[in-house]
């Protein structure tokens, strides 16, 4: 009798891409691109939408320092997501605490300068929080390593009680 197991999952090398809908692609380009200076990289537009069904959309890929990107999904017709009690964290980076500490103040800085309203700095011990909305609703949390790499190496190694 054949084995019935389950072939070996393949390893997961990254994550290309996380996408949102949005209401209007240029105020999302102007958001992601202008404001948090990430480059806008991709740009898709068809007529049919993958389960093809005839829905014309853009679909705008915004790429972070790690080479993943952030996209959106325009649909033509003025409507975001609701938003998403989600919040997902992206990493600011830099080598001392001191010049973390004032990246993300400065970020803090720049996004109310735009209008945007900010939460934070919270201090998670491991990391430092600010957390704010872009113009879809979608909830963001910008985070900044202000351990060394070994305090987080060592926390990866601690199994999480269940």
């Amino acid at each position: 009798m054949a084995s019935k197991t389950a072939p070996a999952t393949p390893p997961v090398l990254g994550l290309h891409h996380a996408a949102y809908r949005c209401r209007d692609a240029e105020e999302t380009r102007h958001f992601y691109e202008d404001i948090l200076g990430l480059p806008l990289v991709h740009v898709v537009t068809a007529d049919h939408v993958s389960t093809g069904k005839s829905t014309p959309f853009a679909h705008v890929f915004f790429e972070l320092a790690d080479g993943s990107c952030i996209a959106f999904f325009d649909l033509g017709d003025n409507v975001a997501a609701e938003p998403s009690p989600n919040t997902p964290a992206w990493s600011i980076t830099s080598r001392s605490r001191y010049r973390r500490w004032r990246r993300s103040t400065r970020l803090k800085t720049r996004l109310q300068s735009h209008g945007i309203e900010v939460a934070g700095i919270t201090d998670h011990e491991f990391v430092n929080s600010i957390y704010f909305f872009d113009p879809n609703g979608v909830r963001l949390e910008f985070t900044t390593q202000v351990v060394g790499d070994d305090a987080i190496e060592a926390t990866r190694a601690t199994p999480m009680a269940r």
